[in-house]
């Protein structure tokens, strides 16, 4: 174990009330971080008793994080939401440099590397999802999902592929945005998706983090502003919460299956990751732990290596400057001790 670090401790009460602080409030100053430039040396990690790799990963200053995802071998990308700009980093050796520059109106949120070596990235109040080649940071495909964002609010937050599909959330609509995935891979036409049953829209952030069941039949999404766990069909778009017997998945954010019945979720203003059992049918599930670690700093996605979770602190609340530092987090996975 990492003695205090990724311990888990059961939860005996979950808070069942409360708004999330993060939409809107995010101010998006441009961090100096400059495209191919080396990060993140050795002395500069916390090195972890695990055949040294860090325990944290430092990102570039000023990048203001959102999405993580993990890659082939040992890589991993993070996206800014500032920028759009994606850092891709190494976990052993806690090294990294940006692949695709930043540029002015465009931002990052959630991420996804898909089985083609392809990084899907949600787009944010852009309305957009793109497309890059996650080894050379060539775009691929572009997609507006919301023609003018200024007259239709938007806030495309994640993304989750399956063999047949990529679905986005967007916050501030009762939608998903589908792109389809045809033989060979083949990237489709987008199209919307309304959603229906018991997602009703609340002021704030709604549908954020976003998984998918093995077969992709099924989606599962939470709405932070409620707390709800929501079970999606993506054929027809409807709605319907998961019994968890009263628990409130407040401040919900990333997704993250392991298995086929435990899900992660990470409830950033909380700094924890809930850890949910869920029945076959994913129709009801039960709270059995929270992972906590004292440099979460409003954690807002996760990805997984092995035994490891990897958790960015996107540190919302705290004013972002050129100077600000972000992090990486590493913690055990349910059922593992150590990398």
């Amino acid at each position: 174990m990492r003695g205090v670090r990724g311990a888990v401790r059961a939860v005996l009460a979950v808070a069942t009330s409360g708004l999330l602080l993060t939409g809107g409030g995010v101010a998006l100053a441009a961090p100096a971080v400059h495209g191919g430039q080396e990060h993140g040396h050795g002395q500069d990690q916390e090195q972890g008793r695990h055949g040294g790799w860090p325990d944290v990963v430092a990102l570039p200053d000023g990048f203001q994080p959102e999405g993580i995802s993990i890659g082939r071998g040992t890589s991993f990308y993070v996206g800014s939401v500032a920028t759009g700009a994606i850092y891709r980093g190494d976990l052993r050796t806690g090294r990294g440099a940006v692949l695709v520059p930043g540029a002015a109106g465009r931002a990052a949120t959630g991420t996804e590397v898909d089985a083609r070596n392809r990084l899907w990235v949600s787009g944010a109040g852009t309305g957009t999802g793109t497309v890059y080649d996650a080894r050379t940071g060539a775009l691929l495909r572009s997609y507006r999902f919301v023609a003018d964002p200024a007259a239709t609010p938007t806030f495309v937050n994640d993304v989750v592929v399956t063999r047949d599909a990529a679905y986005f959330t967007d916050s501030l609509r009762a939608v998903l945005y589908v792109v389809p995935i045809g033989r060979g891979g083949a990237l489709g036409t987008a199209r919307t998706l309304p959603l229906h049953g018991d997602l009703v829209l609340q002021p704030g952030f709604n549908l954020n983090g976003i998984e998918a069941s093995p077969d992709g039949r099924t989606l599962l999404a939470v709405q932070s502003n409620t707390g709800l766990l929501l079970r999606i069909s993506p054929a027809t778009g409807q709605a319907q919460r998961v019994d968890l017997g009263g628990v409130l998945l407040t401040d919900g954010d990333g997704l993250l299956r392991q298995g086929r019945d435990v899900l992660y979720v990470v409830q950033n203003q909380l700094n924890r990751i809930a850890v949910l059992v869920l029945d076959p049918a994913y129709r009801s599930g039960r709270l059995v732990s929270t992972l906590t670690d004292p440099d979460f700093a409003v954690p807002t996605t996760i990805a997984r290596r092995g035994g490891s979770l990897y958790a960015v602190n996107a540190r919302f609340g705290t004013p972002p400057t050129p100077d600000t530092a972000y992090t990486v987090v590493r913690v055990d996975a349910v059922g593992h001790r150590g990398r």
